[in-house]
């Protein structure tokens, strides 16, 4: 099995993250083929920028990351390419959203988790689709 650990040439860090952020006015446009194309476009984001989605789920009026990032990363830094990337795309793909005067609130919620609290983490966003 891999080692959770990320390794530089000064450090070694495991650095996961627990996001949660919103539409616009929490509106519930994320459903369907835009969810799907949003989960998409965060993996291949991710990808990008050498990043491990560990865990995701879009609700119609939020969405759930838990990801690992390396140390030089502040979290708002990837709140902010990730949502800037998405919103971009999205509002370019689906002219509905064109209407919304932004598709992310700026705020967004983000908890530290390490190797201990990791299991939990992914149970309570798998979770998520079973509850009403």
């Amino acid at each position: 099995m891999p080692t959770p650990y990320k390794h530089n040439n000064t450090s070694v860090s495991l650095l996961r993250y627990h996001f949660v952020w919103c539409p616009k006015r929490r509106r519930k446009v994320l459903v369907g083929a835009l969810g799907e194309r949003l989960k998409e476009l965060l993996r291949e984001k991710a990808t990008e920028l050498g990043w491990e989605i560990i865990a995701l789920e879009i609700m119609p009026d939020h969405v759930h990351l838990f990801i690992s990032v390396d140390p030089d990363m502040a979290p708002s830094q990837v709140m902010h390419r990730l949502k800037g990337y998405t919103s971009r795309v999205l509002r370019k793909e689906y002219p509905h959203l064109i209407r919304l005067p932004a598709l992310w609130t700026r705020s967004f919620l983000v908890s530290t988790a390490g190797m201990s609290s990791s299991k939990t983490v992914e149970q309570y966003i798998a979770a998520q689709k079973t509850r009403d």
